[in-house]
Formats: C-alpha cells, sequence, structure tokens
C-alpha cells in the first residue's frame, strides 16, 4: 500500500524493503532481522506487539506521505540515491558502449551523467522525469 512512497524514499538515497507479496509475520522478522523501520498504513500491523519500530502513514497521497516523512527521515534533498526497481545503489558511470546499448540515441546526444544500478543494472539519467521529482520534492518541503 505505501509502493509509490517507497520508490520515492529509494529516490532519495534510503535503504527500503518492499515487496507487497510478504505477510505481516515475514515483514516483522525481516524487520527485526535487519533493524528496519516499518512504514505502513495498517492499523493492525502498527499496532503488532512484535513491531518495535514502526511508522504509521496516516494519509494517502504519495506528496502528503512524503511531507508526513520529511521530519522523520530528513527528506530534503534529491541526490542519486537507490535504484526505484530493486533499491540497488547507483554509481555514476561513463557513457560507454554498455550505457549506449541500454538508453535510447536522443538520450545519449542530450546528457552526459549516468547512474547505474549494482544489482539489476538500471540505468538512470537526469532528464524530465528527475526535474519534475525535484520540483515536487521541493513543494513538498515547503
Amino acid at each position: 500500500m505505501l509502493g509509490r512512497l517507497a520508490t520515492w524514499l529509494r529516490l532519495l538515497g534510503h535503504d527500503v524493503l518492499y515487496d507487497r507479496t510478504m505477510d505481516d509475520r515475514k515483514i516483522i522478522r525481516l524487520a527485526l532481522e535487519q533493524g528496519r523501520t516499518i512504514l505502513t498504513r495498517d492499523t493492525g500491523l502498527a499496532r503488532n506487539k512484535a513491531v518495535r519500530d514502526c511508522i504509521f502513514i496516516t494519509t494517502d497521497r504519495v506528496a502528503d506521505q512524503l511531507a508526513e516523512m520529511k521530519e522523520m527521515l530528513g527528506c530534503e534533498r534529491m541526490p542519486s540515491g537507490r535504484c526505484a526497481r530493486c533499491n540497488g545503489v547507483l554509481d555514476r558511470v561513463d557513457r560507454s558502449d554498455d550505457v549506449r546499448e541500454r538508453v535510447p540515441d536522443y538520450i545519449m546526444r542530450r546528457h552526459g551523467r549516468f547512474f547505474q544500478c549494482r544489482i539489476c543494472r538500471n540505468v538512470y539519467w537526469e532528464g524530465s522525469h528527475y526535474r519534475h521529482m525535484k520540483e515536487t520534492l521541493q513543494q513538498v518541503l515547503r
């Protein structure tokens, strides 16, 4: 139920584990084993006695959820942080043949900075989508 928030938090550089198929027991077990904070809109999960560190998200809209999170997690900037798909760390990469094969030609011509996920090898660049996200984040942080 917080998939879009998970994506935003990853892009902001936070290590976020998200799998909508996990049941509450597995979420709690992983949180305890890995020292993670559970973010949820599920009152039953939030009230579970086994849960040690939990943040209950009260709103539906992702912009409002980010506003809730900014105080708790310091979401004040837009770094190139983690892969939106798999949570892997992003590294800056050169315009190598490997990158060239995975992005459209017009992107190669228009952009000089690329980032690649260490795990799934997805390639990112600071295009219009990035600028729109930055604008949204700036509005949320006001």
